[in-house]
């Protein structure tokens, strides 16, 4: 009987209650760089950049993508496909406000489908730039499932953490503010 039962909430009860997880994810994370905004927001707003401090791009070498539009800014977007983590898609900046603001539309197709709204803002702040990154977008079933056994919000905000510092990195290296 306590098999029966275990084997009952494993198939059931883990697939129903993921289903009452919310439709939508959140995340946010910030970062303070020494660098002008306008150096920084060169690098967000120009997909060839993206290679050089982008997590995804960083830790998927089977990841290629491609480019259309403008070089950079608004209109431009960019489509990868991977053979791992990374999967397939195509981003595409919706907002520009140079040197402040930057929205891209991220739309996942593989391994699942999702829409994620990307937005950066960045604020000076003394001598350096206050850079804040912050995610909003459907949460599909399977990432529902997940997150009944994993935090995803701290997952993904380790991505973002990551992908601030390597911007940075990148941004401090290239001279002062």
């Amino acid at each position: 009987m306590t098999v029966a039962m275990i084997l009952i909430v494993i198939f059931i009860g883990i697939p129903v209650f993921a289903a009452t997880k919310p439709d939508t994810i959140s995340i946010q994370r910030a970062a303070e760089i020494k660098a002008p905004p306008e150096r920084i927001f060169a690098l967000i707003a120009d997909f060839h950049h993206w290679k050089d401090w982008a997590p995804q791009d960083r830790m998927d070498s089977t990841m290629q993508r491609s480019y259309g539009g403008p070089s950079s800014g608004l209109g431009a977007f960019s489509e990868w496909k991977s053979k791992g983590n990374a999967g397939r898609g195509r981003m595409e900046i919706v907002e520009a406000q140079a040197p402040l603001k930057l929205t891209v539309r991220v739309d996942f197709t593989k391994p699942f489908q999702a829409r994620n709204i990307n937005q950066f803002t960045l604020e000076p702040v003394g001598g350096m730039t206050r850079v804040s990154w912050a995610m909003r977008g459907t949460s599909p079933y399977v990432v529902k499932l997940m997150s009944v056994f994993f935090d995803m919000e701290r997952i993904m905000g380790r991505h973002f953490e990551a992908g601030l510092q390597s911007l940075k990195a990148l941004a401090e290296q290239q001279g002062p503010a």
